[in-house]
């Protein structure tokens, strides 16, 4: 005797944490397609928004590249890169201290200051298509449980704890 499948897609894991992984990937997916045509408008990815982000939290004052490097949602090969492209468009201002040459600070410019208001509303409104379906207390227990499931691999000082 055969069983039949249940109705709908078949669909198979290994485990429940691949389930749970594969399920992770492809939500990053969907949502990720959103902000990026959001940001591919105004010529930004979302690393660079993340960048100016991080430096708009820490106006007036700059921060070492390295320590804007550890503070950004995914890992970045190549910062140095991508400040680059920010200062060509007069978003970010650099400057290396004369007593550690090898240490450069990266602040905000009123550029970068005046993009990010220009997208504050259409960031929201980008979340909120994201994930505005998700009643509030679900998404605290969403944003709860991410938080238990990467704590193991995140470095001890990271603020995302």
């Amino acid at each position: 005797m055969t069983t039949t499948p249940p109705p709908g897609p078949h669909r198979h894991f290994d485990s429940p944490e691949q389930e749970v992984y594969l399920n992770l990937w492809r939500t990053y997916d969907r949502l990720r397609a959103m902000e990026d045509e959001l940001f591919g408008r105004n010529d930004l990815t979302a690393q660079q928004y993340n960048v100016l982000r991080l430096l708009k939290g820490a106006h007036p004052d700059k921060m070492p590249t390295l320590v804007l490097a550890g503070r950004l949602i995914s890992r970045s090969p190549d910062i140095t890169r991508m400040l680059d492209k920010l200062e060509e468009r007069g978003l970010i201002v650099r400057e290396r201290l004369s007593e550690n040459r090898r240490v450069v600070q990266v602040g905000i410019s009123d550029g970068g200051l005046e993009l990010l208001r220009e997208l504050q509303s259409a960031v929201r409104d980008c979340h909120h298509r994201q994930l505005g379906h998700v009643a509030p207390e679900r998404l605290r227990l969403l944003a709860e449980l991410l938080r238990e499931a990467r704590a193991p691999h995140e470095d001890p000082d990271t603020p995302w704890r």
